[in-house]
């Protein structure tokens, strides 16, 4: 019997392995989480073996990749306005935009509320990031987390553990299931158009109930908004991601809808309408 030692591969061999597969910046982001490393930090440590466990690991994470699975489902979380999320294949990645609209919601809420108790209604949360996000920075709030999916709520629901938030969670079509008014509701719905053309990568693998809204792309809004009414206390908030589109359609419904309220639509980094806050002060 021999002593031959098993050969194993390093930090190095791992990234070299992968960029022969995939970009170079992928790589490094599987290779950190894997390690639980920041991917500058590799450069320290390319001279220390990985075990064989982790290597096959990264190796299937490399396949997924090469067969188009979006980088955030292949390492399973994500950092979300300083906090880490799991997500999966059940609920949408979220967006840049999306923390811009959490950090918009978050000004008018201190400017309008200022330090009031409020309710707070996230409408479609999926993996729970918007309406966490805002229990995390008024953790007086009572927040009410509602999805038509079930499996979009567990992820929700797990997020809200590791972060140690107590939320509410209702499994609802829109306002079907609920009967409480709210100080602030808030929604990234479904907004894409039935035919319209989207990255492949996110039409194969984001789930389609959260990403289309019908033929224009503004069921979900005429379904919340022409309900709202019944919903709101008198001085109240009501936050919009939106398709960049959007805007004059989703204003002319809350203006139909709603009477005496300030609309303020906001652009994204990118200088795209994506954003749109209506209010009431009383």
């Amino acid at each position: 019997m021999t002593n031959e030692k098993v050969l194993r591969m390093t930090v190095d061999d791992l990234i070299v392995y992968g960029k022969a597969h995939c970009h170079s910046d992928h790589v490094k982001l599987l290779l950190g989480d894997l390690l639980n490393l920041n991917p500058l930090e590799l450069l320290n440590h390319l001279n220390d073996q990985v075990e064989e466990e982790k290597v096959e690991k990264f190796k299937n994470e490399i396949k997924s990749l090469e067969e188009n699975k979006p980088l955030q489902y292949v390492i399973g979380n994500i950092n979300f306005y300083g906090n880490n999320y799991i997500i999966n294949e059940n609920v949408l990645i979220p967006r840049f935009e999306t923390e811009e609209l959490v950090d918009n919601t978050i000004k008018y809420i201190k400017e309008i509320f200022k330090s009031e108790k409020i309710r707070i209604l996230d409408i479609g949360c999926g993996s729970g990031v918007i309406g966490l996000s805002l229990k995390k920075t008024f953790p007086n709030s009572e927040v009410d987390l509602i999805d038509i999916s079930s499996k979009a709520l567990e992820v929700a629901k797990l997020n809200a553990e590791k972060l140690n938030l107590e939320v509410n969670f209702i499994e609802s079509d829109v306002f079907e299931k609920i009967k409480e008014k709210y100080d602030v509701i808030i929604s990234n719905p479904p907004y894409i158009k039935e035919n319209e053309e989207i990255e492949k990568i996110v039409k194969d693998n984001e789930p389609h109930i959260a990403l289309y809204g019908g033929e224009d792309g503004l069921d979900i809004y005429r379904k919340i908004i022409n309900n709202i009414k019944n919903h709101l206390n008198s001085k109240f908030l009501i936050s919009f991601e939106i398709g960049m589109s959007q805007k004059n359609d989703i204003e002319n419904l809350l203006k139909h809808n709603l009477e005496n309220i300030k609309i303020i639509s906001k652009k994204d980094l990118s200088e795209r309408d994506r954003m749109i806050f209506a209010y009431k002060c009383e």
